[in-house]
């Protein structure tokens, strides 16, 4: 039977999981909610998530969620291409830039993230800024590893690493082009010039195969 994915448009944990199954080729079955609606809350999605929260994968019984998750079930279930290396080793250092990242930088980022959208042209918090400090440093990080370790964020293959990591930094970059996030965004930008292995990085994530069909709907609307 068909994998079932249940996701938000603009979610950066949605969207590592349409990554990850048009990087490896597997048919699913969309269903977009919309949250701004509580459809991730209904009966339905409580049932089988009971935290309410997206993405989640339906394969034949089998329900799993929580994005990393998800794509550690891919990959077990659909070994080629692989997300998570061909070693011992390899897996061993992929998981730990991706914890590395969840541990030092996701709750920083979105958090700056969430700031903008709600600020509606109020400044924005002063710990924003300390926020802010902390993904650049993080970012730096990154950069040092794709301009001395290959064209991706852990060895010459795309990996977990990668599709966990780039649609929190393409939200990031959204958020810093909003008027509010003006003052925020001369932190960080241009990332050509102030990070351009990071820059020239998510240039190749966007020459995926699939990776149209993953762009957020609503952001092209915009």
């Amino acid at each position: 039977m068909a994998i079932h994915v249940y996701w938000a448009s603009g979610s950066p944990y949605s969207w590592r999981v349409l990554l990850a199954l048009e990087f490896k080729g597997v048919p699913y079955v969309s269903h977009q909610l919309q949250l701004s609606k509580q459809e991730h809350k209904s009966p339905q999605m409580l049932a089988m998530t009971p935290r309410g929260r997206l993405p989640v994968v339906k394969h034949d019984d089998y329900v799993v969620f929580e994005s990393l998750a998800i794509l550690y079930y891919l990959d077990l279930k659909y070994p080629e291409p692989p997300l998570f290396g061909r070693s011992a080793e390899e897996a061993g250092v992929i998981v730990r830039v991706i914890e590395e990242y969840q541990a030092y930088a996701e709750e920083h980022l979105m958090s700056i993230v969430e700031s903008v959208f709600t600020a509606r042209g109020a400044p924005l918090r002063e710990e924003i800024t300390d926020a802010m400090h902390v993904v650049a440093s993080e970012a730096r990080t990154i950069e040092a590893r794709l301009s001395t370790k290959g064209d991706w964020i852990v060895g010459e293959a795309v990996s977990a690493a990668d599709l966990m990591i780039y649609p929190s930094i393409q939200l990031l970059l959204r958020a810093l082009a909003q008027p509010t996030a003006r003052e925020l965004s001369a932190r960080f930008l241009p990332l050509d010039t102030n990070y351009p292995a990071l820059g020239r990085w998510m240039e190749r994530m966007r020459s995926l195969p699939g990776f149209e069909r993953t762009y957020p709907p609503h952001w092209r609307a915009s």
